[in-house]
Parts: structure tokens; C-alpha cells; sequence
């Protein structure tokens, strides 16, 4: 992992996304050729996977490399508020932690986003103007995902129409553990729609409830294919969210999916990342998996509010050899 200080994202160029890549346009012209490319995947060693994500996660690094990948995680929180009891000042507050993470340490970098319910955007979206701060939402009837389309889509216009930088979406995981994966697809193309030009959209698949890395492995073809600009792990909502294991399966499926159609997609991790150690442990996963190219936070993302608190706590730490006290920094 390079010790230089992290830069602004530049994303590479990448062919018009519409659809699949015209490399891969075929297998999805019928439900049956993309079911028979879905299952013509290679099966995941599921005992080879976790050893290699276990064997990368023991990896140590320097000093220098470590202040160096703290604040880079930093750069890729997306600072997450979805609660029913959230308010516009809570809202606010947590805007401008994303913009000043450290009040104190100018040096500390922002955060990737902001991310929140649709109703709650126009909001986060004041309170991160004149930022790098993107605000994310979540839409398509999240976490559930139980709606109909024409509901979902909804969800997303007002979502963009409020100014949302990006859109996170869940996929109808009972029509893909179905294997009706057209219909996903479907839904996935006409969601990437209504995010028109402005909005990139993250397709989170709730990898927790797919019960097999084939079906992950699945899964992040089919939302690459329908034109996802990220994969996502999860909702947060539910046991089990983020793993190394998972995670991993996933950046293979996106270095793989480069090599053959030129189009590069990021990935978020979302849930159960709490310790600076666990975002160290996935920033070597992106580094030995994809490499540099995904190094930033226009290709990678942690979904991890309570992150945050202990990356700021541990750059205290490299910076005056102490651990601050309990009210360094806020409670979310």
C-alpha cells in the first residue's frame, strides 16, 4: 500500500453504462442466456475464499502505511444516519462531522458522503454544501425492498430530485433466491434509469440472506451487468452483514468483470466494520485483490457510521502517542 497522502478521486474512463458492456451485451438479451451465464459462473471454494481473506487480514504495516490508511479510510466512510427517529438536527449535525470530522485537527480528511433516508436529503445536502462531501440515499423501499416498481422508482426521482449524489438500492433478494434474475435486472436497469446523469448507483444485495458465496459471486454479475457503478455488501440491518470473505468474492467478481468488459465498479462493504484494525484488514483485501486503481473513494466505500470515531481516535493516537479521552469525539 502506498504511503502517499490521498487524492481527489478521478475516475477512470469507462464505456457508456447502459445495460451490460456491449463485451457482455449477449448473455443478457433473454432471461435464459443470462441465467445460463449465471450459472456458468466458476463455483467459489468457499474454504479457499476465507483462507485467503483470513491469511490477507493478518498482513501488518508500518507506521508511516498506517497514518497513511487511516486517513484514507477516513476518505471512505459514507457517514450513515437511517433511523425512524431521525430529525433535520441530527441530520445537520452529522453533515458537518462528515465536512470536519476532527473539529480540532484541520488535517483530518472529510468523508466520502453522507448517506440518509430520501425525505432527509435536501437537508444533508445543505449541510455538506460548498464540500467534497457527496450525500447518498437509500431508496427502492430499503431495507426491505418490498414494493412495487413503480414505488421504488419513485423513491429514487425524489430522491435525485432533492439532490442525491448517489443511490443506494436493494434488490429484490426473494425474486433472485428465486432465480427470476431477469426481474432483478430489470429492476436494477430501470432504477440506474431514474438516477439519470447526475446520481451513481450503489446495488446492495444483503449478503447475509443470498446463504451461498455462489449465489454472491451471482449476484455481483448480475447488478454489474444491469449497470451498477457499485456493489454493495449489505444493508446493515440485518446478523449478518460485511465480512472479509464476502467482500473479497466480491472484488474479484469486480477486477474480473474490468478484465472483460473495460467498465470499472466500485465497492462498499457496509456493516459491522467498527475498528480501525477491521478497515485496515479491507483496505489489504483492495490493495492485493483489485490494487491501487480502487484505492480511493470514488471506487471504494465503508457503510460504517461507529467507524469513524475509532479512526479518529487512533490518528490521535499516531499523532501524540495517547489515546484522547472519552469526549474527543461525538456520539452519533
Amino acid at each position: 500500500m502506498s504511503s502517499t497522502a490521498p487524492t481527489s478521486p478521478q475516475p477512470s474512463p469507462a464505456p457508456e453504462r447502459g445495460g451490460a458492456p456491449a463485451a457482455l451485451s449477449d448473455v443478457t438479451a433473454s432471461d435464459s442466456t443470462l441465467r445460463r451465464f449465471l450459472h456458468g459462473l466458476p463455483g467459489v471454494d468457499a474454504v479457499g475464499l476465507e483462507a485467503r481473506a483470513a491469511s490477507l487480514g493478518t498482513r501488518s504495516i508500518k507506521t508511516t502505511a498506517k497514518a497513511y490508511a487511516i486517513d484514507l479510510a477516513i476518505s471512505m466512510v459514507d457517514l450513515t444516519t437511517l433511523e425512524g427517529a431521525d430529525t433535520p438536527g441530527k441530520v445537520r449535525a452529522l453533515g458537518a462531522k462528515a465536512v470536519r470530522p476532527d473539529p480540532s485537527d484541520r488535517t483530518a480528511p472529510a468523508t466520502a458522503a453522507v448517506c440518509v433516508y430520501p425525505d432527509m436529503v435536501a437537508t444533508a445536502k445543505e449541510a455538506v454544501a460548498g464540500s467534497t462531501v457527496k450525500v447518498a440515499s437509500v431508496a427502492t423501499a430499503f431495507p426491505a425492498g418490498r414494493a412495487s416498481l413503480a414505488v421504488k422508482l419513485a423513491d429514487v426521482r425524489e430522491a435525485v430530485a432533492a439532490g442525491a449524489d448517489e443511490i443506494d438500492m436493494v434488490i429484490d433478494r426473494g425474486a433472485f433466491l428465486a432465480g427470476n434474475y431477469r426481474k432483478v435486472f430489470d429492476e436494477i436497469t430501470a432504477v440506474k434509469e431514474a438516477c439519470g446523469a447526475s446520481a451513481r448507483l450503489k446495488v446492495i444485495f444483503e449478503t447475509g440472506e443470498l446463504s451461498t458465496y455462489d449465489n454472491i459471486r451471482r449476484a455481483s454479475w448480475l447488478g454489474m451487468l444491469a449497470g451498477a457503478d457499485f456493489i454493495k455488501t449489505s444493508t446493515g440491518k440485518v446478523a449478518v452483514n460485511a465480512t472479509p470473505a464476502n467482500t473479497l468474492l466480491m472484488l474479484e467478481a469486480v477486477r474480473d468483470f474490468r478484465a472483460q468488459t473495460g467498465v470499472q465498479v466500485g465497492v462498499k462493504p457496509a456493516g459491522g466494520i467498527r475498528t480501525t484494525k477491521d478497515a485496515i484488514k479491507f483496505l489489504v483485501l483492495v490493495n492485493e485483490t483489485v490494487g491501487e486503481d480502487w484505492l480511493d473513494n470514488h471506487w471504494f466505500r465503508f457503510g460504517a457510521s461507529s467507524l469513524l470515531n475509532d479512526l479518529l481516535m487512533q490518528r490521535q493516537k499516531l499523532a501524540t502517542g495517547r489515546y484522547s479521552g472519552p469526549d474527543y469525539v461525538t456520539v452519533d
